[in-house]
Formats: structure tokens, C-alpha cells, sequence
């Protein structure tokens, strides 16, 4: 007598069951791809746009229908930028201010963290959230009586006086704090056994463990400063004070605009920020990924 055995089905049902599952983590991380895809090619646009125009004669700059690829380029833009204008005094006031400037917010941010967040001392958490809560403020409410006080410090008309206005940034102290929250605090209690003074153990330990910090502010700080137009528009009024951005303006005359050669000082402008950001793109990120975390 024989007997027939039936082959299990759940093992197919299983198999078959399986499959959608896998297939839809993959579709999601597809479409993921390609919302992201869609969006750098939306950002990078408008940067392909202007380095082709650089490349353009005015009239062809807002020719329609637009020409994205220009067949016959005009280098000479490039040439007649640093002839027709005043670009090598824009640029060296544009680094120094950028320099200083964020040289001031890297330190003085980072030092006053450092008390904010290690230091105990009354009052410290009430201060804290009033130095932030100056995030809130609008600079238009409280511009004019800048501006008042400046005149009456004589500063106006100096690169000294964007220099005082931005040496100082609640944004700094809030990023840098958020990070030394991350450092134990027996780490800073052992350096103070030993004899370290506050300002070694800052200097020491401290700096040394928050670089990836200290490069995403730098970098936030240096594209502000270097991309700053209000200030500079109210402070600076001598022609040899200008910065890039306030020189690309002296494009536009009453009754005419040098488009061409406004492009051509844009991606000049540009260009050593993109390099800057390029060369720290890792630290900034990994800085950004930390400042969010508290131990």
C-alpha cells in the first residue's frame, strides 16, 4: 500500500509573503533618491544660471528663451572685472572683515560656553536663557540705536565698526554650549584636582575635544560675515570700504546695468566660500550632528 505525501505550502506562502516586504524599503529608499536628486538639481540651478552668464554679453544674460549652455563664451569678463573695478580692495576688505570677525565669534563664543556650561555660578541658567532669547529679537528693532551709538563711539565709516557690531553671536554660544554638555563633567573636575586653572582647562581640554564644533562655526560665521550686505551698507560709506557685495552694486548705474560683469563678481565672490566649505565639509558636519546631542 502506498502513500502519497503532500508537500508543505507554508514555506511558499512564506516566500511569497517576503517579497512585497523587501520590495518596499526599496521603493521608499528609491523615491528617497530621487526627491533629493530633484531638490540638489532646484539648488544648484540658480548656480549654473549665474556662472553661465558670467560667461554671457548683457544682452544675452535675460534673453529669452534662456540659453543654458552658452556656445560662445566671453572669457574677457573675467578680465574686465578686475579693470573696470575696484575688485581687489573689495575682496581684501571682505577677508579681513570675514578673518577678524570670526576669528572674535570663535573665541568669545567658545569662551563663554565653556562658563555656560561647566562653570557653576549664581544665576548662570536665568543669564544663559536671556543672552539666547536675544536670537528672538529682529536686528531691524534695535538698529537705528545701534547705529546712534556707533556714531557717538566715532566708529562709523570703519571696518572697526562691523567688527564690534558681529564680534559677539548668542548663535555661537548656544551651538558650543550644546556641545561641551556633551563632555563629562568628570573629565573637568579631574583637571581641577590636578591645579589646571578655568581658563587652562578651556584652553586644554576643552578646544582640543570640540573641533568638529569649532569648524562648523567657523564656517557658519565666515559665510555670514563674508555674505553680509545690511551692515556694511549702513557703516561703510567710503568707496575704499566697500566690500564685494556693496561693490558689485556700483554694477548698476541710473540708466544702465552691467549684468555680464555682476555675474562675473558673483561667482568670484562665491568661489572661495564653495573651496572653504568643501575643504571643511566633513568637520561642519559632523559639528552640526554633535552641537544637537546633551550628555
Amino acid at each position: 500500500m502506498t502513500t502519497l505525501l503532500q508537500p508543505p505550502a507554508a514555506p511558499v506562502l512564506e516566500q511569497d509573503t517576503a517579497r512585497p516586504a523587501r520590495r518596499l524599503p526599496k521603493l521608499w529608499r528609491i523615491l528617497g533618491y530621487l526627491t533629493l536628486g530633484v531638490a540638489a538639481v532646484a539648488v544648484l540651478l540658480p548656480f549654473y544660471w549665474m556662472v553661465m552668464s558670467s560667461l554671457k554679453t548683457n544682452n544675452e544674460v535675460f534673453a529669452i528663451p534662456v540659453r543654458w549652455i552658452t556656445t560662445d563664451p566671453v572669457w574677457s569678463n573675467y578680465a574686465d572685472i578686475w579693470r573696470k573695478s575696484e575688485m581687489t580692495t573689495w575682496l581684501g576688505n571682505t577677508v579681513f572683515l570675514s578673518a577678524v570677525v570670526t576669528l572674535l565669534q570663535v573665541f568669545t563664543g567658545s569662551f563663554a560656553a565653556y562658563g555656560f556650561s561647566k562653570v557653576r555660578f549664581p544665576g548662570r541658567d536665568v543669564l544663559f536663557l536671556a543672552y539666547i532669547g536675544t536670537l528672538a529679537v529682529p536686528w531691524q528693532s534695535y538698529m537705528v540705536p545701534q547705529f546712534v551709538m556707533m556714531t557717538k563711539l566715532q566708529l562709523t565709516d570703519t571696518l572697526w565698526s562691523i567688527v564690534a557690531l558681529q564680534a559677539f553671536g548668542a548663535l555661537g554660544v548656544f551651538m558650543m554650549k550644546q556641545f561641551y554638555e556633551t563632555i563629562p563633567d568628570e573629565l573637568i573636575d579631574a583637571a581641577r584636582i590636578d591645579g589646571m586653572s578655568e581658563f587652562g582647562i578651556y584652553r586644554r581640554v576643552m578646544l582640543p575635544l570640540s573641533k568638529p564644533a569649532l569648524a562648523s562655526l567657523t564656517l557658519i560665521t565666515l559665510v555670514t560675515t563674508w555674505n553680509d550686505y545690511m551692515g556694511p551698507l549702513l557703516y561703510l560709506r567710503s568707496p575704499d570700504l566697500w566690500t564685494v557685495q556693496l561693490g558689485l552694486k556700483s554694477f548698476i548705474s541710473q540708466y544702465n546695468a552691467e549684468y555680464a560683469l555682476i555675474m562675473t563678481g558673483s561667482v568670484l565672490s562665491v568661489l572661495p566660500i564653495v573651496v572653504i566649505f568643501l575643504a571643511g565639509q566633513r568637520y561642519f558636519v559632523e559639528g552640526v550632528a554633535t552641537t544637537g546631542l546633551k550628555g
